[in-house]
């Protein structure tokens, strides 16, 4: 790219390729069930800023299995484009997806960084004229050297690295935009750890809002016995 631009609600599409557990089994530069929170966190908040997405999958009944019931209830009504081919641009109709979609700058979430992620982003880059923006922590990769290298090599390459909170937090960009803040923020609460725990106090314990769910009753401490006093 000639110079940094931000990503946006209207100038990207996203794709997640393969998050599948025979892929997701393989993962070990990242905690795997980090990886699912992180991948589904960045669903959610591609379906709250509108941004075109594609799911596709690869060897599905025969070796892969089926992708994360999560990331399927954030898009229930997607079709998943199957294919052979480790490299998704393989396929005629990932490519006719992203050209529906329209957006030149296409965000990438994948297994396994070093195969499915690498080819698909040469060649969208090479033959579809396409930015890449592959989302390191919501993709793992077979060793933590076979991501960290093959993330470095797309580097090399033009690929834009990023992390799923980074660009949720772009397309946000300004907290006076209401209509995603709320959205964001439930988001951030779910999935952002510390982060997450930390708005919650915010709200309850500063801003006196009510707790984000229900439950039981408190009950009150009840002070202890004193010492030599037997239970009644």
């Amino acid at each position: 790219m000639n110079k940094p631009e931000l990503l946006t609600p209207g100038n990207c599409q996203i794709i997640f390729i393969d998050h599948q557990p025979q892929m997701a089994f393989g993962v070990q530069s990242i905690d795997r069930q980090v990886l699912k929170n992180n991948t589904v966190a960045l669903a959610k908040a591609a379906k709250l800023f509108g941004i075109p997405a594609t799911i596709t999958t690869v060897e599905t009944e025969s070796f892969s299995g089926h992708t994360y019931p999560e990331l399927l209830a954030v898009f229930p009504e997607h079709p998943l484009l199957e294919r052979t081919s480790m490299n998704s641009w393989d396929d005629q109709k990932v490519r006719d997806a992203l050209g529906k979609n329209g957006q030149r700058k296409v965000i990438v979430s994948g297994l396994w960084t070093e195969v499915c992620n690498n080819s698909f982003a040469f060649s969208a880059m090479s033959e579809g004229d396409y930015e890449i923006y592959m989302v390191a922590d919501a993709s793992g990769g077979t060793t933590k050297d076979a991501h960290d290298y093959s993330m470095q090599r797309m580097i090399q390459a033009g690929v834009v690295p990023v992390t799923w909170q980074q660009v949720v937090l772009e397309w946000q960009r300004d907290w006076a935009r209401r209509d995603t803040y709320d959205g964001v923020m439930s988001i951030v609460r779910e999935h952002s750890g510390a982060y997450g725990m930390g708005v919650d106090y915010a709200y309850t314990m500063v801003h006196k809002a009510a707790e984000r769910v229900t439950h039981g009753p408190r009950l009150e401490p009840m002070a202890a016995r004193s010492a030599g006093i037997a239970a009644a």
